[in-house]
């Protein structure tokens, strides 16, 4: 089988004196309720072999757990729509910079840990000129709620989605059902974190190194799976 790079994304990536294949996976729409095992195991159970590591974008799990949410649905609070005046607005993505999304950040955090962190990413933006700070204190599970963008393949470029409940739990389901180590991602042009992994022995910071171009694509693309393959010279 022959394997295409996403647009503008290279096939083989080198890290640490090895080099990696990172293969997109071309897939149907994943929606509401889907079962994400199943789908996996559907488009790649002719290309895997012995050795690979799936690695499947975070969204697209939250998606099949009922965690996306349209926003003409979403009423945020009083404290959501102050809160998000002040997150930096990342070129790259929305985030919590808009009402919807931060309600769902107090939500899944907690509002006395939103509200540290906004008081911490005050202090350090106006004194420091640092930023970010916010996403660190929030932690992965504010950093993971993704806003609707216009690369987001419809409809959910309409949605909020959060992030995938129980990530390891997740990894291990599909894992059992495919026969392969999995990872679950969020990989975006700013960084990326690994949220859920199916065996312990994965190296998280080495599968970031891999896949810190971001190879996969959500839309026209349509690829949120992907497979990492060691090759050799």
């Amino acid at each position: 089988m022959d394997f295409a790079a996403n647009e503008n994304k290279e096939l083989i990536r080198q890290v640490e004196e090895e080099k990696y294949a990172r293969i997109p996976i071309k897939t149907r729409l994943i929606m509401v309720g889907d079962p994400i095992e199943d789908i996996v195991y559907e488009y790649t159970k002719d290309v895997l072999q012995e050795g690979d590591i799936v690695f499947i974008s975070e969204k697209s799990v939250a998606i099949s757990q009922g965690r996306a949410y349209k926003m003409s649905e979403i009423k945020p609070s009083r404290l959501a729509k102050f809160l998000s005046k002040f997150v930096y607005k990342s070129p790259h993505g929305i985030g919590l910079g808009i009402p919807e999304t931060m309600h769902f950040a107090i939500k899944e955090c907690g509002v006395i840990r939103i509200l540290f962190a906004a008081f911490c990413a005050a202090i350090f933006t106006k004194l420091f000129k640092i930023k970010g700070v916010f996403y660190k204190i929030a932690g992965p599970k504010a950093a993971s709620i993704d806003g609707p963008t216009s690369g987001t393949i419809p409809p959910f470029n309409q949605y909020v989605v959060l992030g995938p409940k129980d990530p390891d739990e997740a990894a291990k389901k599909i894992s059992e059902r495919i026969g392969a180590k999995v990872c679950i991602v969020d990989i975006n042009d700013l960084g990326g974190n690994v949220l859920g992994v199916s065996h312990k022995d994965i190296d998280k910071n080495k599968i970031v190194k891999i896949l810190k171009d971001n190879p996969l694509g959500q839309g026209h693309q349509s690829t949120p799976i992907g497979i990492i393959r060691r090759v050799s010279e």
